[in-house]
């Protein structure tokens, strides 16, 4: 859904810079969006719920939901969605991009030093995902005709929490393997 999304969401935002926005392709971009992190919570509900965690799912779920909030922020980011400036800040796709690189940076970091990576979600980095989501949802929804800096701040600072609690965490990582309790 992902690609489908980006396609709907870029068709919306050319429509506004000619002058003539088509509210169908916000809608339809919407509708695929929210589908698209529905079908994402249930999934991994289904799977706690029954049993049915696998170890595909756990790597493919996080590149599922990366990919999806990834899309969002760069292209609500490059594309206006009305009025002059109702469009992410760039800084917030910044940020989110190098928190993302840093954190894959890390990984490859402790497994080329022979560390086990298991990757443990931690509640700030789901309060970061939620941050995100609104800061989105903001934008294409147009619900409040408050500037999308707010939520963008909000979701920035979420979002570089999280990448220092995930740092701390893969030092813990790195320093235990070093000392034989992570091995």
């Amino acid at each position: 859904m992902v690609p489908v999304f980006g396609a709907l969401a870029l068709m919306y935002g050319h429509s506004v810079k000619s002058g003539q926005p088509d509210e169908s392709w916000r809608l339809w971009a919407l509708a695929v969006f929210i589908t698209a992190a529905a079908s994402d919570g249930l999934d991994g509900w289904i799977a706690r719920r029954f049993n049915q965690i696998s170890d595909f799912g756990k790597t493919i779920d996080p590149i599922a939901d990366k990919a999806l909030l990834l899309t969002g922020v760069i292209v609500l980011t490059c594309v206006d969605w009305g009025r002059d400036g109702w469009a992410l800040p760039w800084w917030l796709a910044a940020v989110v991009i190098l928190r993302d690189c840093f954190i894959l940076g890390g990984i490859r970091i402790l497994r080329s030093q022979g560390c086990l990576v298991k990757i443990q979600p931690h509640w700030i980095g789901k309060v970061c995902t939620v941050s995100q989501m609104i800061a989105l949802g903001w934008v294409m929804l147009k619900w409040v005709d408050w500037s999308p800096v707010i939520p963008s701040l909000v979701a920035a600072i979420t979002t570089v929490a999280s990448g220092i609690i995930y740092y701390q965490q893969g030092r813990k990582i790195q320093l235990e393997s070093i000392s034989g309790k992570g091995t």
